[in-house]
């Protein structure tokens, strides 16, 4: 099958996405939450949005660059583990390095036989470099962060453009918004397969306890 015919694979995983999504409409929704709408002008309402803006764009490259020390801290963590396998006197010893670094659910169905399969052939790979690497799909992944976290800002501040009056603007604002946070959860749970009305139902109402928390907080 030629590349131009093979399935893309997306930039990130749905529950990424849907963190980075919520991450970004709390972080709005605690600047619109805090305007007081009853003494709001127009000056106010610009600072606002200002405010917003420029918080989540900040949270978004900070988001990003974490996301990319995620990795590379990960990717490390693996490749000790390969070489602690490869380095190992005895099968006993290779096992147990092996058994140590797959996740807890794995190591407890394999047996003894598929452990030592599964040591042969990750001993016949290449020495592995001395340290992890960020690629160019590390960093369409970062943009990806970047840009959901700056870009979830715009729905709901929209209406503060559009509606010169600052009680209707929040309104329609706060609409968008949970809109947008169960049309993720509902996306999520289809991906899922756990029922995606119950899963968009579930993160909206996380989503306004969270920003409830944030806003409490000073957030």
């Amino acid at each position: 099958m030629s590349g131009s015919a093979r399935k893309r694979e997306p930039v990130l995983d749905p529950a990424t996405r849907l963190g980075e999504i919520l991450f970004g409409l709390i972080m709005v929704l605690s600047f619109t939450g805090s305007l007081h709408v009853a003494s709001a002008g127009r000056q106010e309402v610009r600072t606002m949005l200002a405010a917003a803006l420029g918080c989540n764009i900040a949270w978004g490259i900070v988001d990003a660059v974490m996301y990319v020390m995620n990795l590379l801290v990960e990717r490390n963590r693996e490749l000790a583990d390969l070489r602690r396998l490869k380095a190992a006197r005895t099968p006993a010893e290779a096992d147990a390095a092996l058994s140590s670094s797959l996740p807890e659910g794995l190591a407890s169905v394999l047996g003894p036989a598929e452990l030592s399969s599964l040591r042969e052939r990750l001993l016949r790979l290449p020495d592995p470099p001395a340290r992890a690497r960020v690629g160019a799909r590390d960093l369409r992944e970062a943009a990806a962060v970047f840009l959901l976290v700056s870009c979830s800002t715009f729905p709901a501040a929209a209406p503060f453009l559009l509606f010169r009056d600052p009680a209707t603007a929040l309104r329609v604002s706060n609409l968008v918004a949970l809109s947008m946070m169960f049309v993720a959860g509902w996306l999520a749970g289809r991906h899922a397969g756990v029922g995606p009305l119950r899963t968009g139902l579930a993160v909206t109402g996380i989503g306004v306890v969270l920003v409830g928390v944030t806003t409490l907080l000073g957030g």
